[in-house]
């Protein structure tokens, strides 16, 4: 079992002195060397006068009993306040000594590894046939990017190597927890990502592994986990009476672990002792779940049991806009931001074969023999073609849930056509749960007596008009009761929420609340409403609003967006209006195509305004930021994000046309991608399109434009005029393609310019 460790040379003197003492306890006694030790550790703490030391040792010969049970309060008044002090610690670590014998620890674990051990990924409803795998049968390490907030990152990410980059911005999250112990800022992690990301399943994975005792195998220590989902405490966190962590912990989290058996008390102080020593590692889940007039209260509180715990790991996750628009006087202080990496082809081809396995070895009745995997093995090489052969599937493959409701549907529909898009996708599996799945069951139920799915589609739309992602029991059958009665069903609303939660799976109930299995169900099934009540007004005076952002998509990617595109244009909403245009283009529609192509030129046209302006101005650092902006959102991400290679690869050619001929119309063909380009390429540097990276082409390269002096990469990025040909624009510096991947990006970018023939 392992031991608490004996405080340290720089711990308190109560504490060491405490150490002493129960040695001596556990030995029987006190004897005449240990008296040498004690007076040793106590002669050289200047913090005791020496009277009171010699009192110490002459009454600890005969067995230290004024210490450990301070008395005669008159005339030993500073022996007793030591003693009082001691007497306290000694509590305390007999206390952890308890706790060990008596196995709570172990049984804590247990539970909290029985919390986490199955791979159930939220928006994933339960269906036939279907197998639930063991988290850790199914899981692929998430890769976490830091290289545009790590302190320091960019001076070792400047020397280019491709190694040493692909280090920095592939980290998965072992490499943090083992690099805590050493450096205070990585004990403070937000994990930024959007929905669908597995953010929640990255900390049941760290929680189980901790919890199981596995940790070992990636170099840390041993911590306690405790995963609280932050939406379940968040009225209480926000309340002015709020617990503290060791409270919540104790009072709340244990209380609600599954537990085989009995419960086992938690021992006093047990949570506070544990957090005190730095032995927890403490995952707070769902940051943007936390209603947003709550956030500066719950962020109050984590700052506030940070500061008092500073030596435990805290992780918070959240989706980027909730951590990034927090109120200014009330900001979560998380040291380390990290962002979750798209799925790239080798974690998509390890989940859908471990996934197949899972499936085919439970069906055989837990049998992996040849054959079984041989099964498993074709049906995932299967699924893997397809995504391969089009670029739509690639794109939505990159996100895990999107994945693995494809790897559900491929296994539920043998040999049928994958949706292509996303919209497409939830469609099929809102079908699949409300109507084919009960009626392949030859279910007796409601959900096929009645339009289902229109009422939850009014249900939706109502909690985004509200901007809530769960309702209490009560409310939820006070507005069930009005939806089916606005369709005319006859229907009692206490069995259809019944039903919709058992059968169907779309809304699961917590505690006594409510929600969609994934707010993108709650954002797919509004925008469904908004289509079928013609109420795209709606949307008109939100294009601004990111809460709405999602539901604007999917109701664009599901009628003919021309009305709405030219009202973002109208309202400047150009980002949005290009996403939309983006989507609607990857459907075979020929005639919405040709009404598309000329509002295209108009959005395009309005979406560059900014940058135009910059250039037009000679705000060279502006423009050099704006063209970052555009082109992460081109590709899809949020500022702060990265480029992936293959999406500069794969870069519109229209778009980097634009953003190229705006910076050599204004800078007289000094500045621009494609300026740069023929520099690459000339004989001088010996540079090859061929989209890799060479050091010394490079260098060379460098010394050319401005970005190293005297053999050394000082970019010392010039915002003027008068900067060699070919200096700007340097994305990467203005707070964007990865503090140095633009590195890479030049030979990307260049191999790009040939492929568009620009």
């Amino acid at each position: 079992m392992t031991q608490t460790p004996p405080p340290g040379p720089n711990a308190p003197l109560n504490e060491r002195l405490a150490e002493l003492l129960l040695k001596a306890i556990a030995a029987g006694g006190f004897t005449a060397g240990w008296a040498n030790a004690f007076w040793q550790l106590i002669k050289d703490d200047g913090s005791i006068p020496k009277a009171i030391a010699s009192a110490v040792i002459g009454l600890g010969i005969a067995y230290g009993t004024t210490l450990l049970k301070p008395i005669d309060s008159g005339n030993r008044r500073r022996l007793e306040q030591a003693g009082q002090a001691l007497d306290k610690t000694i509590d305390r670590k007999t206390e952890q000594v308890t706790t060990h014998l008596s196995g709570f620890e172990d049984w804590y674990l247990q539970c909290q590894a029985w919390d986490c051990q199955s791979y159930r990924p939220e928006g994933v409803p339960q269906q036939e046939g279907i197998f639930t795998p063991m988290l850790e049968e199914v899981f692929v390490p998430l890769a976490l990017d830091l290289s545009g907030t790590l302190p320091g990152f960019k001076a070792a990410a400047e020397s280019f190597n491709p190694q040493e980059l692909e280090r920095a911005t592939n980290l998965n999250i072992w490499h943090f927890l083992r690099q805590a112990e050493q450096t205070r800022a990585f004990r403070q992690l937000v994990i930024l990502a959007w929905g669908g990301y597995g953010k929640t399943t990255l900390l049941k994975h760290i929680a189980y592994l901790y919890s199981t005792k596995q940790h070992g195998r990636h170099n840390v220590r041993k911590r306690i986990p405790v995963l609280l989902v932050l939406r379940k405490h968040r009225d209480l966190l926000a309340s002015e009476n709020a617990p503290d962590l060791p409270t919540l912990i104790a009072e709340h989290h244990i209380p609600s672990l599954p537990k085989e058996g009995k419960n086992m008390p938690v021992p006093a102080n047990w949570a506070t002792d544990m957090l005190s020593r730095g032995e927890g590692v403490i995952m707070l889940d769902g940051f943007d779940e936390v209603a947003k007039e709550q956030r500066p209260a719950v962020a109050d509180w984590i700052n506030a049991q940070m500061r008092r715990y500073g030596n435990s790991v805290f992780i918070v996750t959240s989706r980027p806009k909730a951590y990034r628009d927090q109120d200014a006087a009330h900001r979560l202080e998380l040291s380390t931001a990290l962002w979750v990496r798209d799925f790239d082809a080798s974690q998509r081809r390890d989940f859908v074969t471990r996934w197949y396995q899972c499936q085919e070895r439970y069906a055989h009745g837990g049998r992996a023999t040849p054959d079984v995997v041989k099964l498993a093995n074709d049906n995932a090489q299967d699924l893997l073609r397809q995504i391969e052969a089009r670029q739509e599937l690639k794109d939505l493959a990159k996100n895990p849930l999107l994945l693995n409701m494809i790897v559900t549907f491929h296994r539920r529909y043998p040999g049928a056509r994958l949706p292509q898009r996303r919209v497409e996708l939830y469609k099929e599996i809102c079908q699949l749960q409300l109507r084919d799945r009960p009626r392949a069951r030859q279910l007796d139920t409601l959900l096929t007596q009645c339009e289902a799915q229109t009422v939850l589609q009014m249900l939706a739309l109502h909690m985004m008009q509200q901007r809530i992602e769960r309702i209490a029991q009560y409310d939820m059958r006070q507005i069930l009761t009005y939806c089916l009665a606005q369709q005319d069903e006859p229907i009692n609303a206490v069995e259809f929420l019944d039903q919709v939660v058992q059968i169907s799976e779309l809304i699961v109930q917590q505690e006594d609340e409510y929600e969609f299995a994934h707010l993108s169900f709650q954002e797919y099934l509004a925008a469904a409403e908004i289509a079928r009540t013609q109420k795209e007004n709606l949307l008109y005076d939100r294009f601004e609003d990111d809460w709405w952002k999602p539901t604007t998509l999917l109701y664009a990617a599901q009628v003919n967006p021309a009305w709405l595109l030219g009202k973002m244009v109208e309202q400047g909403a150009y980002d949005l209006a290009y996403s939309c245009y983006q989507d609607t283009t990857k459907r075979l529609n020929p005639a919405l195509e040709e009404e598309l192509k000329r509002l295209r030129q108009t959005v395009v046209t309005a979406r560059y305004q900014q940058l135009e302006q910059c250039l037009k101005n000679g705000q060279w650092k502006e423009a050099d930021e704006e063209t970052y902006r555009l082109m992460i959102t081109t590709v899809g991400k949020e500022e702060g994000q990265y480029f992936e290679l293959d999406e500069l690869l794969n870069f519109p050619c229209e778009e980097l046309l634009a953003i190229d001929g705006l910076w050599v119309q204004y800078s007289q063909g000094k500045f621009g991608f494609s300026v740069q380009k023929e520099i690459y390429l000339s004989k001088e540097v010996g540079g090859i399109a061929d989209g890799m990276y060479y050091k010394d082409t490079f260098e060379r390269f460098g010394d050319k434009v401005g970005w190293r002096e005297k053999a050394v990469w000082e970019f010392c990025i010039q915002y003027d005029i008068t900067a060699p040909d070919g200096h700007l624009p340097y994305v990467g510096c203005g707070g964007g393609i990865g503090d140095g991947i633009y590195g890479l990006a030049v030979e990307v970018l260049s191999c790009r310019f040939e492929a568009c023939k620009l």
